[in-house]
């Protein structure tokens, strides 16, 4: 991909616009920013424009407002968390568009920072509206996009203004994302391991059928794992199962064996007969789901087999977790493979909302070599699809 790096590019004195994600979660009592981790994630291309010099214009989307000035999807509530962070005051913009939003970029000095508000208060902004794209373009000379996490969506602030754009290019966060997941459908470290979870199949099909040539284990837990026992014929009990998917989960399989890959079900489950945390429960093999139970999560010898593959592996990719890890006792099959991907000595990615905060949880996150901060951005990503963020930066 030939998309310019930030490193690259002459920011002193220029007014930058920076599209990062602040879609945060704010705390219903105090209204103020609960969860910071998509401010934190941005901070290095903030501070780096900062010393370099830039007059800085930072932009996002906040919830569904669609297309009204909705009081409670302001971002102004971030202003004082990015101040905190930033160690200086941010001003902000009632509006992201303007006279006075343009008055308010016209007084910034080198290294100031303003906040617009959110860009979704105007329709255009999910419509990719070239009207609303060429008014974010008259803010500045240069445009930065560091929101992996839209990069997946064709919206104005993302898509249009790139092209109106003579200066664009990824911030330090963008370029990251992309630095670490090209590897993964191009030349990976071997072996190469992708482990995939999480409730549904439906939701990771085109995924497995994308990095199912490339990988050469594939590792498939959670409650996705169920459709392909069902296709096997092996008993599921009350364990979910997609039954319109059951057939095609039976031509992975087979694909998988023609391709001569390492293709991993459970070998054992924790069953319960009810989904609810600390329900009663008990392992069984992979053949022994009662047929009044349900499988919440994978066994030992699971684990084990799953962390023998693992511990091989020189990259690895981790989408979804092998259980339902938010309730006790049935989180200690992800948390055993959060530890297993942390130790192996390979290159690690994991992405998705889920096996993001599974590796949180575990404690482990700071021994994964990248965590995407681009749930919807990264599964698309590694279906192989071109994401319309990231295209429109390339020169």
């Amino acid at each position: 991909m030939a998309i310019r790096r930030l490193q690259d590019v002459n920011v002193k004195g220029k007014r930058v616009l920076c599209r990062v994600d602040f879609n945060v979660t704010l705390d219903k009592q105090t209204g103020e920013v609960d969860d910071d981790t998509r401010v934190v994630a941005v901070l290095p291309t903030l501070r780096d424009l900062a010393a370099r010099g830039a007059r800085i214009v930072v932009c996002s989307h906040f919830q569904r407002p669609k297309g009204k000035r909705v009081p409670e999807m302001s971002l102004k509530p971030v202003v004082a968390n990015l101040s905190k962070h930033l160690g200086k005051p941010v001003a902000f913009a009632d509006d992201c568009i303007g006279p006075a939003v343009e008055a308010a970029v016209a007084k910034l000095k080198d290294g100031d920072v303003l906040l617009l508000e959110n860009l979704r208060y105007h329709a255009g902004e999910e419509k990719d509206d070239p009207e609303l794209a060429k008014q974010l373009a008259a803010l500045a000379e240069i445009y930065v996009n560091d929101a992996f996490g839209a990069a997946h969506r064709a919206h104005a602030s993302v898509h249009a203004i790139a092209k109106l754009m003579p200066v664009r290019c990824a911030g330090l966060l963008m370029q990251k994302e992309i630095d670490s997941l090209s590897p993964l459908l191009g030349q990976p470290a071997r072996p190469f391991v992708a482990i995939l979870g999480g409730a549904k199949i439906s939701g990771k099909l085109q995924v497995i059928v994308n990095l199912l040539p490339k990988c050469d284990s594939m590792l498939i837990g959670g409650g996705m794992a169920y459709t392909f026992l069902k296709a096997q014929g092996l008993p599921i009990g009350k364990s979910l199962v997609e039954a319109d998917l059951v057939a095609k989960a039976g031509e992975i399989l087979a694909e998988a064996k023609r391709l001569g890959k390492t293709f991993l079900l459970p070998l054992d489950h924790v069953v319960a007969e009810k989904f609810e945390a600390h329900a009663p429960s008990k392992v069984v093999p992979a053949d022994g789901i009662p047929e009044g139970s349900m499988a919440l999560d994978i066994g030992p010898k699971t684990v084990a087999r799953y962390s023998q593959e693992i511990a091989k592996a020189k990259t690895v990719i981790w989408n979804g977790p092998q259980g339902v890890f938010e309730l006790e006792p049935f989180n200690k099959g992800t948390f055993a493979i959060a530890q297993a991907v942390a130790s192996c000595g390979a290159h690690t990615v994991v992405g998705g909302g889920e096996s993001v905060a599974a590796v949180n949880a575990a404690g482990v996150a700071d021994r994964i070599t990248h965590i995407s901060t681009g749930g919807g951005a990264s599964l698309e990503f590694l279906e192989g699809q071109t994401l319309p963020g990231v295209a429109a930066l390339e020169s």
